[in-house]
């Protein structure tokens, strides 16, 4: 009978608590297996890893992370976890070294089947839907700004971008949306959350969790 494995060490990267708060819970059920060392806010990583699980919500996306400034010099797997799995955005990200790009819609075991993979040296990615269909908003994963308000995870990412003083048209680059998708998110949250102007938006955010935080917690001991 072999030995039992220790559980991989994992940092959660992401500018919103509630965001990587969201994360951890997924994988809390399976200790075993996976250990959340970190919850990363806007800092640099500071443990020596495993994986570093890099959530897009709200965030630069995968292909646009700086990789070596996230690894920090550590040994650590890279792995992106975004609802946006757009093919030509998951090939620029892999190609520029990140070890896996995971989508949203996976359920918390396959999250975890997907970690242990990259960890065993798998570049991981998404599977091809050959109907082209859009990932269905009630599976998508974790948690986020406004869900409590009834906003989905586009339209509240969406709000986290006008909150931090984005244009349409930048919405629109840093998501891989159409111009009109973004318009579509946006009226659908503002009518979620009873406005009717950006002004509005950007001071509903402000007062709803959607500016990125700055502090980080450390949830664990480093393994020794």
């Amino acid at each position: 009978m072999s030995a039992p494995h220790e559980p991989l060490t994992v940092a959660i990267v992401n500018d919103y608590e509630i965001v990587i708060a969201g994360v951890a819970a997924l994988l809390a059920p399976f200790p075993e297996r996976v250990r959340v060392v970190e919850l990363d806010s806007q800092l640099p990583v500071i443990s020596d890893v495993d994986i570093i699980l890099y959530d897009t919500f709200g965030q630069v996306q995968g292909d646009g992370v700086d990789l070596e400034t996230l690894v920090n010099g550590g040994r650590a797997r890279v792995v992106v976890f975004s609802w946006n799995v757009d093919a030509q955005l998951v090939d620029r990200t892999l190609a520029r070294g990140a070890s896996g790009y995971l989508s949203k819609e996976l359920a918390a075991k396959e999250l975890i089947d997907a970690i242990e993979a990259v960890a065993g040296g798998e570049v991981v990615r998404p599977a091809p839907d050959p109907s082209g269909a859009s990932p269905r908003q009630e599976r998508i994963a974790g948690v986020w700004p406004g869900r409590e308000h009834g906003l989905s995870a586009r339209e509240a990412e969406v709000v986290a971008l006008i909150t931090q003083g984005l244009s349409n048209d930048e919405i629109a680059k840093m998501t891989y949306l159409s111009i009109n998708s973004v318009k579509t998110y946006i009226r659908g949250a503002y009518r979620k959350i009873g406005i009717s102007r950006r002004s509005q938006a950007v001071i509903w955010g402000m007062q709803h969790g959607f500016e990125p935080d700055t502090a980080r917690v450390l949830a664990a001991p480093p393994r020794g």
